[in-house]
């Protein structure tokens, strides 16, 4: 993009936003990143399980087959593993291996020297996804690799859909608004929402502005910042729309995503309707449900709907997936482990656990639960992909689109007022 940045390590990355990621509750820990010859510093954001224990057994068993290595795991709830990393970028100590959603992030942590390039050495990555590949690509070189890859959609209750007398989930925007209301007079929830956090608020304005102005819209912005088009007040208006008719749970201004009153724990203990989420939104649901189920096969999926009028078509998808950069002081091993995390085999073994949707040929047969069906499928078949925009853009972009979007659904910003904020500070990066 244009209005990219170019940055000194030391004021590099006001890392904001959460985008994609599974939003977990963990300590941070005492190191300041960096490794000793030998031992591979990890950071990653997957602090419950599956995918906890997933991958401490694939570290495990990787110290077991290449003696001398050691690998430190230190999982980090979303927003402490982006507010730490931040400190340990700034003091130009990344950790050897560190999670990444790729994008305007990346980007920087390259301009400012912190990851490896890794193009040269990746021949294995003809087996891994090439759209989730080149969402960790800068200027065509290699940078990070994906381990999961999904996309954003509606996670909806099929037991309180059909107590709305709901029959199927809604194709368009006003059916969407229709089924709110009709939530709404049966005394349900419609959609539960962490007000408190504001990313999973920036879902819904990125949508609609992807189906109003398309993907490529939104690439023709981000060559100059103009976000202050038509097509992004009207993606305002629409979501504006939505919050009048009061759709989220009572105190979700106060909530979080990852705690035992948020936002997934409220869908996996099957108090609202709906919440627009990505692929990790059941096992989150079950984690922090109170039985650690989640509601099992009540859970089902549909696409954001078009939007009439729109330029983007239902099949363009709004999502990235998830990965990793290594670390500029990295010992050699790093990228060695990181290919046995991408092996087929270990692929598997994280989605059978239903962490992951993979991104290694051979891997799908693992998927089991039908509605990750669903989302791989239609991933698979997307006509255009945009990545989370709080980490496609540059962080200080990406960080307006959160708050700006923060306050309209407080009723506090109008949608002619986001737009402008948003375009203003695009102009200037």
């Amino acid at each position: 993009m244009t209005f990219t940045p170019r940055l000194s390590r030391r004021r590099l990355l006001q890392i904001t936003g959460a985008g994609a990621g599974v939003a977990l509750l963990g300590a941070c820990g005492d190191d300041d990143g960096g490794s000793a010859s030998g031992e591979i510093d990890w950071w990653h954001i997957s602090n419950t399980d599956p995918m906890l224990s997933v991958w401490a057994q694939l570290a495990k068993d990787y110290e077991g087959a290449h003696s001398g290595v050691k690998i430190k795991i230190t999982p980090l709830e979303n927003e402490a593993f982006k507010a730490k990393l931040t400190t340990v970028t700034q003091a130009g100590k990344p950790p050897s291996l560190f999670h990444s959603w790729g994008g305007g992030v990346l980007n920087q942590q390259v301009q400012a020297g912190l990851v490896k390039e890794i193009s040269g050495d990746v021949g294995w990555l003809s087996q891994i996804n090439s759209n989730a590949t080149k969402l960790y690509q800068v200027n065509g070189k290699q940078y990070g690799v994906p381990f999961d890859v999904g996309m954003v959609g509606f996670w909806y209750n099929k037991e309180l859909f059909a107590k709305a007398n709901i029959a199927a989930p809604p194709a368009t925007w006003a059916e969407f608004l229709e089924v709110v209301r009709k939530l709404k007079a049966a005394k349900v929830t419609p959609i539960a929402l962490a007000g408190a956090e504001k990313w999973p608020g920036h879902f819904y304005w990125s949508y609609l502005a992807i189906r109003q102005a398309g993907v490529a819209g939104m690439a023709d912005a981000a060559k100059d910042g103009s976000f202050d088009r038509p097509d992004f007040v009207t993606a305002g208006a629409k979501l504006k729309e939505l919050v009048d008719l009061q759709p989220f749970q009572t105190g979700f201004q106060g909530a979080k995503y990852s705690a035992t009153d948020g936002q997934a724990a409220i869908m996996g203990n099957g108090q609202a309707a709906m919440e627009l989420m990505g692929q990790w939104a059941p096992s989150t649901q079950a984690s922090y449900s109170s039985t650690k189920q989640g509601i099992g096969d009540k859970l089902g999926f549909f696409p954001f709907p078009s939007l009439e009028g729109g330029k983007g078509a239902i099949t363009e998808v709004f999502g990235g997936g998830n990965g990793f950069a290594i670390g500029k002081d990295a010992p050699p091993e790093t990228l060695d482990f990181v290919k046995f995390l991408l092996t087929a085999d270990s692929q598997r073994k994280a989605t059978g656990a239903g962490g992951v949707l993979p991104v290694t040929q051979g891997a799908e047969d693992a998927i089991k639960d039908p509605n990750l069906k669903k989302v791989q499928e239609t991933v698979a078949k997307a006509t255009a992909f945009q990545l989370y925009l709080d980490q496609a853009y540059p962080p200080a972009v990406g960080a307006q689109v959160n708050d700006s979007v923060a306050e309209l659904i407080a009723g506090t910003a109008k949608p002619e007022q986001v737009a402008a904020a948003i375009a203003k500070t695009a102009k200037t990066k």
